[in-house]
């Protein structure tokens, strides 16, 4: 874990990376990565690096929950259909395009190659969120994108989750999974909601804004860590925690002060948390130079494997609402597939891998050349591309349902 002095060090460097990618237009989250490689080559960063705890305890949290605060349960409710077969169905296509293909035109062992594509399908919330704000989208474009990424990465842990039981050599069937699925998602959205409850339920018995704050704070981290300890989704735990607090708050339970209060907190505590995850990633790269170049060739099929993943389950899934009130428009579907960046979770689940895994080391490198490739080269075109299609300075569009 990070000490005090470290946190910062790394705000301090983050403040001034925000200032200069401001005025140079580049996107604060390549800034950031590009600090880290920069900083962490000439030593400035020595010590530092990206863990899975990290990232898990002290990075995921806030961020999961700050964007599902802000999401109005209303405009999701609309697009809840296209968001979930997306981050469920499509998570599964992804994984088993990007797997069979590492399995058969890499040569990795089936089981490494599957748990390589189940993790690098989850499009990462933290990169996603960071660049839509950045762009300023709104409406139902911005609906899609921010919570399709966010229930992704839930499916995607899931995925990751069982397939690494499958791994490991334990025996494997259909109830089994089932098993495994009903306490991953159902157990990560009761430990949201229960935590949720108390939560809300305390908030309402005092107008101290400070302590309404601290109440969703628990929550956030608490739901966390209660889905962790049933081996739940703590994800989900999070994003279902985000979601009640941010609109049932409202109901007699968070004043207008406290709702203030919570807005500003979160959307600093995810800046700050935004901020030391990519510039560990770019430290993280630059450490892992020789390695990365060593598997360049390899990264490189990953990379358009990713690609060409991503892109099935957009494209042939959104034909599934074509003639219905959910139709995805074709330049929204182009920014779904470009906009389905890699980050933090793929690289904590990475992390996690079984020591003995054949292949774990290779992971652990592909997988960062993938995010990297991810973070800077999408980020980097991401507005361009939306401005080609039209879609930057919507303040609005219509909702699927009009």
């Amino acid at each position: 874990m990070l000490s005090l002095e470290r946190i910062e060090f790394l705000l301090i460097i983050a403040a001034v990376v925000a200032l200069i990618a401001r005025r140079i237009r580049l996107p604060y989250t390549v800034g950031l990565v590009v600090a880290g490689g920069i900083m962490g080559a000439i030593g400035l960063l020595k010590g530092y690096s990206l863990t899975k705890e990290l990232i898990f305890t002290s990075i995921l949290p806030p961020l999961v929950f700050e964007a599902a605060f802000f999401l109005h349960w209303k405009e999701l409710k609309k697009n809840l259909v296209p968001v979930l077969v997306l981050a469920s169905v499509g998570v599964v296509i992804s994984a088993a395009a990007v797997g069979f293909a590492m399995s058969n035109l890499v040569g990795w062992t089936l089981p490494a190659a599957l748990i390589f594509g189940a993790l690098i399908a989850a499009t990462d919330p933290v990169s996603v969120i960071a660049m839509f704000k950045e762009l300023k989208v709104k409406g139902r474009l911005r609906i899609l994108v921010e919570a399709e990424s966010l229930f992704n990465d839930g499916f995607a842990a899931v995925l990751f989750s069982i397939l690494g039981v499958w791994a490991a050599g334990a025996h494997v069937d259909a109830a089994h999974v089932s098993i495994d699925l009903i306490r991953e998602i159902g157990g990560g959205v009761i430990c949201g909601a229960i935590v949720a409850g108390i939560a809300l339920y305390l908030a309402g018995r005092t107008e101290d804004h400070l302590v309404e704050l601290t109440f969703t704070a628990v929550a956030a981290f608490g739901s966390f860590l209660l889905a962790q300890h049933f081996h739940a989704s703590g994800v989900l735990a999070v994003l279902v925690a985000g979601l009640m607090i941010g609109n049932l708050g409202h109901i007699g339970a968070i004043t207008d002060a406290g709702r203030e209060a919570v807005g500003a907190f979160w959307e600093f505590g995810a800046f700050v948390a935004n901020s030391i995850v990519f510039l560990l990633i770019g430290v993280q790269e630059q450490a892992l130079g020789k390695v990365l170049v060593e598997n360049l060739d390899v990264i490189g099929w990953a990379i358009l494997m990713s690609l060409v993943g991503r892109a099935a389950s957009v494209y042939i899934l959104s034909l599934l609402f074509r003639t219905t009130e959910h139709r995805i428009e074709l330049p929204q579907q182009h920014v779904l597939f470009w906009g389905g960046l890699k980050g933090a979770l793929a690289l904590a689940l990475a992390y996690g891998l079984p020591e003995n895994l054949p292949q774990r080391d290779e992971i652990i490198a592909v997988a960062f050349g993938v995010v990297a490739f991810s973070v800077i080269v999408q980020g980097l075109t991401m507005g361009p591309l939306m401005a080609r299609l039209g879609l930057l300075g919507e303040r609005s569009e219509p909702s699927s349902s009009s």
